[in-house]
């Protein structure tokens, strides 16, 4: 079933109280696809009597030491933020990410992205993401635990799928990288960087922060990261060739 490639990624969770009130969350909305990246505790007592009904959602979680390795077969990850950051990232609205994430999975695995309870995701972790998005509370008050937020976001999931299944909707036959395949080409993009000289390695600055901003907001499909990466590959032949020539001189 199509909800069954549309898995919540939960980041350096504090209280297993949290893991279980978002299975029960997700299970509501009828996603089962958990990943716990590093929490800071393993499933307890505790989460299962939260989860209520859904401790097949927390039996069935997948825990991995790092987001990359949450997201790696990934097309489309989509991060939960607030909008007040240094680097501006395209944002999408939560209604547009439920239909965002439904589209994607008809393709392949997609995720959905919730950081650490106190300080949300990092910078870093953020730059993994295609896309953010801000549930727009109250800004008077606008705290909302982890799990109001992931039952708030799986509900509009829940939405743009149960739309899709009244309509014959179009399938788009675009096939898009993974996340893996995206932070490998952006390896490969530093390292041609750094050997042209046109980025210094010990100080890279905001370089490839925007490059990156730049691609995910661009979202090169398959053929294109492919186009790209043969770009790169030239332009490292041709410095290896120059740097051969030099030391012959």
């Amino acid at each position: 079933m199509l909800l069954n490639d549309i898995r919540v990624v939960l980041v350096n969770t504090s209280h297993t109280g949290n893991i279980g009130s978002v299975a029960r969350a997700m299970k509501t909305m009828g996603l089962s696809k958990l990943y716990l990246v590093d929490p800071v505790n393993q499933i307890d007592s505790h989460a299962s009597a939260l989860a209520a009904g859904a401790t097949d959602v927390l039996g069935n979680a997948v825990v991995v030491d790092d987001l990359a390795q949450a997201i790696a077969d990934c097309s489309l990850v989509i991060g939960t933020s607030a909008r007040s950051r240094t680097l501006s990232w395209p944002m999408v609205e939560p209604r547009e990410c439920g239909q965002m994430l439904v589209d994607g999975a008809k393709k392949g695995p997609v995720a959905l992205v919730f950081g650490r309870e106190n300080s949300g995701l990092s910078n870093e972790e953020l730059q993994m993401c295609h896309y953010h998005v801000c549930i727009p509370a109250n800004p008077e008050y606008s705290s909302l635990n982890l799990a109001m937020a992931v039952q708030t976001l799986t509900y509009e999931v829940r939405m743009a799928f149960l739309q899709q299944q009244e309509k014959k909707v179009e399938v788009d036959e675009t096939v898009y990288p993974s996340s893996q395949q995206l932070e490998l080409f952006y390896q490969h993009l530093q390292n041609t960087l750094e050997n042209t000289g046109f980025i210094i390695k010990q100080h890279p600055g905001l370089v490839m922060t925007k490059l990156r901003r730049l691609f995910n907001r661009a979202r090169p499909e398959d053929g294109e990261l492919n186009i790209l990466r043969g770009i790169l590959t030239s332009v490292d032949k041709l410095d290896s060739q120059a740097t051969k020539n030099n030391e012959q001189k």
